[in-house]
């Protein structure tokens, strides 16, 4: 079954603020292999020109799955039938110990491609300030609809 066009252009609500630790980011690198120093120790952070530690570039993933974006029963979105497309990142800045942040997400577009539906959702991720932290595009498929 098609996803719904209705959902183009439709902006979500911002999601709960998640506060960003030195604890969740150490464990993120841990968790891709990362063992830069800069995820971990703050004096090496600071030796590299930043105030504290940082967070590998991938960890507002952690964040914008909060979305609820994908969420709404009127997408008509399958689950079961979904692979990750494409995922990629802009950033103001790096994401760091003591950053409240949101995301407010918006569906940029639905097509069909042969048999699968392709979806983008764009993602804001600001602190609850509203400083621009990042912008993450998410591109997943539903095969098969």
């Amino acid at each position: 079954m098609a996803l719904n066009r209705d959902f183009i252009g439709r902006a979500f609500p911002p999601s709960e603020p998640y506060e960003v630790s030195r604890v969740k980011i150490r464990e993120f690198a841990d968790a891709i292999g990362d063992r830069n120093p800069i995820y971990r120790d703050p004096e090496a952070a600071k030796a590299a020109g930043h105030p504290d530690v940082i967070a590998p570039p991938t960890f507002p993933i952690v964040v914008s799955l909060g979305s609820s974006a994908l969420a709404d029963p009127g997408l008509g979105l399958n689950y079961a039938m979904v692979v990750h497309g494409e995922q990629r990142f802009e950033h103001v800045r790096p994401m760091r110990p003591g950053d409240v942040v949101t995301c407010t997400s918006t569906i940029t577009e639905i097509k069909s491609i042969g048999n699968n539906e392709k979806l983008v959702v764009e993602t804001d991720i600001k602190t609850v300030d509203g400083e621009l932290v990042c912008k993450s595009y998410n591109t997943i498929v539903e095969r098969g609809a």
